[in-house]
């Protein structure tokens, strides 16, 4: 292969790096469920309003999106299913919270180093 770069010419170089050492594959595992719900712009929005707050009762939820409740409840198992948010049923509420690891989790491995 050759060098397209002009004569003299200084590599580019990276100034900083998404991590210092390649995802395992079991975190890859790990976190692939939680990037690919985060994926849905709805579910990011959730996640986020979720997240703004110690709980939030899905009667908050609902009315922030233009969504049926079925769809809403699929929206909000997703998020669960790949450990994003946990949930509590309190007597004909749900409420949500975000789970601190799995943010932590994310958070280490899109932390950048500048030099």
């Amino acid at each position: 292969m050759t060098n397209s770069a002009p004569a003299g010419a200084q590599p580019a170089q990276t100034c900083c790096a998404l991590t210092k050492i390649p995802v395992s594959a079991a975190d890859a595992e790990r976190l692939a469920p939680m990037f690919k719900a985060l994926g849905d712009p709805v579910r990011l929005r959730m996640a986020s309003l979720i997240a703004t707050q110690p709980e939030v009762c899905v009667c908050e939820i609902t009315p922030a999106f233009d969504l049926s409740s079925g769809t809403i409840s699929h929206h909000l198992k997703s998020l669960r299913d790949a450990g994003l948010v946990d949930s509590e049923r309190r007597g004909t509420f749900v409420y949500y919270w975000i789970r601190p690891e799995a943010l932590a989790a994310l958070s280490a491995l899109l932390s950048v180093d500048c030099c």
